[in-house]
């Protein structure tokens, strides 16, 4: 756990990411997801069936499994699967999910390509895995579903109408990065 600990250290000063700015994690599929998640309902496996692979991420209740520094201590984890085939790739091979925030310095435009990862971040990581040009281009829509609407912190990939014609109701919401919760 040390050692996990430290590396994801590190993800926040590469990036320059204040602690209580959790990271996102990323899962290979929905039986992961399963695995880390709790209380998940009908909805949040409607909408990830739905989206993923893809760019919407799920705030979810989270098990003890997800580290309290990823999560900045609260009791929720930003969860998604990625679309890309080496990113899926490397969250099987490690066979436990990933946190990974996008390769940016903190407050900067997320990078589109393993140049701009390097020109950003440069000697602050050891390599650049470059999987080619990002499809997207925009971050993924951030969908709290632990309230009884889904609020969307974060418009992103996935619109506000692809996620209502899914069936699901959601609004838009405050984001909130720095949430008082009972685990601190």
């Amino acid at each position: 756990m040390h050692s996990m600990q430290t590396a994801i250290k590190k993800i926040f000063k590469a990036k320059g990411r204040p602690l209580f700015d959790p990271l996102i994690v990323h899962a290979d599929g929905i039986p992961m997801l399963e695995k880390i998640g709790v209380h998940l309902d009908d909805k949040a496996l409607q909408l990830a069936r739905k989206f993923w692979p893809g760019p919407l991420t799920l705030i979810v209740k989270k098990t003890d499994s997800i580290p309290k520094i990823v999560t900045s201590g609260l009791s929720t984890m930003a969860v998604r699967v990625p679309a890309h085939p080496v990113a899926l790739k490397l969250i099987k091979e490690a066979g436990v999910p990933i946190a990974a925030p996008s390769a940016n310095p903190f407050g900067y435009l997320s990078p589109v390509s393993a140049v701009h990862v390097d020109e950003q971040l440069g000697k602050k990581v050891h390599f650049v895995l470059d999987g080619g040009l990002c499809r997207v281009g925009v971050e993924s829509t951030i969908l709290d579903i632990t309230t009884k609407i889904p609020k969307i912190l974060r418009p992103g990939g996935i619109t506000v109408e692809a996620i209502r014609k899914s069936k699901a109701k959601c609004k838009f919401g405050k984001r909130q990065e720095n949430r008082a919760h009972p685990d601190r």
